[in-house]
């Protein structure tokens, strides 16, 4: 049973494609903070099948040309991905993306500009799949105008965010820009955060909660980061999993994202994603084989 701030259901007898375990992302902030946008690039940009749950399916600016067919409330296009909403909440969607032979890389949920990130959190758990992160959108030029009423959700949003990043920079003096994010990290100091002038510009940090193809991890391309780079970090063969956080405590402070397998000292493997302060260390499913690779880390310039 799965139970949040909106309804509970009974979990499937069996997981999905063969134990196969998908990452979900949760993107939230208030309304206006760039969230659709966000979306929009990353689905002009992905090469992977990739499910976007939103609020509005007609909200999603989705190219003609790359919707292969529409049906209520669901988009499925071209290139795999599908797009749907949340009308008759999330385990009537769930169940839908379940019952898919193939399943998708990756699953990105887009929020409601007054959703608290803490009642969706138990859906990460949910047959099939795994939590990624909750990435939260903060628009800089309005963050200090907000009233009251509004500013409480903002606060609850913020300190619930594994990942903080704010946008619309652009339209703010630098002494704004300043006041704001000293503000975050007074809110929430322990979450990292990430600063992009356009919220288009987070389709690449979104698309590395995603796996390529029939792999758990590859490196993504640099092109894809305008202020972050990707390096490769070697694990060797550790010993446990508690060497295994061991080397996620060791990076630095500037990591936003880092994803990896490595095989421990008994033979098995786990899958390593981080997200912000959100860290996930979890057997590796044996429906997908890999070796161990390096340590893909995602830090901000």
């Amino acid at each position: 049973m799965v139970e949040s701030g909106f309804l509970s259901y009974s979990e499937p007898d069996f997981l999905p494609w063969d134990g196969r375990i998908v990452p979900i992302t949760f993107i939230g902030g208030y309304l206006g903070a760039g969230k659709t946008t966000a979306i929009n690039e990353l689905l002009a940009r992905t090469t992977r099948p990739i499910a976007v749950i939103v609020n509005d399916v007609g909200s999603v600016n989705v190219d003609a040309a790359l919707i292969k067919s529409r049906n209520g409330d669901t988009i499925e296009l071209t290139d795999g991905c599908v797009c749907c909403t949340m009308v008759d909440g999330f385990g009537a969607v769930f169940n839908d993306i379940r019952a898919r032979d193939v399943p998708p890389d990756q699953v990105v949920v887009e929020l409601s500009g007054i959703a608290e990130p803490d009642k969706v959190r138990p859906w990460g758990r949910s047959a099939g799949f795994s939590l990624d992160g909750v990435i939260v959108l903060v628009d800089t030029d309005q963050f200090e105008s907000h009233p009251s009423n509004v500013a409480s959700y903002v606060r609850a949003q913020i300190g619930q965010a594994d990942l903080l990043v704010m946008t619309k920079r652009d339209l703010c003096q630098p002494s704004t820009v300043a006041a704001v994010t000293e503000k975050l990290h007074e809110i929430a100091p322990e979450t990292p955060v990430v600063s992009f002038d356009q919220a288009m510009a987070m389709g690449g940090l979104l698309s590395t909660g995603a796996r390529s193809g029939s792999n758990a991890v590859s490196q993504p391309e640099t092109t894809l980061f305008d202020a972050h780079q990707v390096t490769g970090v070697p694990m060797g063969q550790l010993a446990d999993q508690a060497a295994v956080y061991q080397v996620l405590n060791n990076l630095d402070s500037n990591v936003v994202r880092a994803k990896g397998i490595a095989e421990l000292a008994d033979g098995s493997k786990v899958l390593i994603h981080q997200v912000g302060r959100r860290r996930s260390v979890t057997p590796l499913p044996a429906s997908e084989p890999q070796a161990q690779t390096d340590l893909i880390v995602i830090t901000i310039d």
